[in-house]
């Protein structure tokens, strides 16, 4: 009996200091959300492209309003109906050559493919800018096998999914505490 009462003490202690280790750690955290209850309805109109990638805009665009759902802290609402409108520009697109086809020298068979935007959030109220022209950025890469156009095709969700990440983690971030 006293060995199976010293286990047991012994796996409260230790359930105790784990807890006590985890609450320490989440401090910082809160439950809910920063964004004020009233600027939680959010519009978002398709993306202008000035990236030279055709049709990209509206991939990025749906992407973005998927992201916003899934996160959960805005409610998707038409422009007249939103608190506030998320504009986005796609700005600059990039490719990079990372690998080589060894038996063609010259072909690559390997791509980065960075693609930047720049996004403004505005309280349609107001018209107070909340976000003025923030760049943001993502990438991915892609193999071409021989055949360049259906390599982007296949990169274009996965970098338009990447990037809606970035762009509502930047929407987010305007509202989180900063730590000074």
């Amino acid at each position: 009996m006293f060995k199976t009462q010293k286990t047991w003490v012994a796996g409260r202690l230790a359930l105790c200091s784990l807890s006590l280790f985890l609450a320490a750690g989440c401090a910082s955290y809160r439950v809910g959300s920063a964004v004020p209850e009233e600027l939680r309805t959010i519009a978002v109109p398709v993306f202008e492209n000035a990236s030279g990638f055709p049709e990209i805009d509206a991939t990025v665009t749906q992407y973005v309003l998927r992201e916003f759902q899934r996160e959960g802290t805005f409610k998707i609402a038409p422009l007249e109906d939103a608190s506030v409108k998320l504009l986005g520009k796609l700005v600059k697109s990039d490719l990079q050559s990372l690998n080589y086809d060894r038996n063609f020298g010259s072909r690559t068979s390997e791509y980065r493919y960075a693609l930047v935007a720049e996004i403004t959030l505005v309280e349609r109220g107001s018209g107070k800018l909340l976000i003025d022209g923030l760049p943001v950025k993502a990438n991915t890469t892609f193999l071409t096998h021989g055949d360049m156009l259906t390599g982007m095709q296949d990169a274009g969700p996965r970098i338009a999914k990447e990037l809606s990440r970035a762009i509502a983690d930047a929407v987010l971030a305007h509202w989180a505490p900063r730590h000074e």
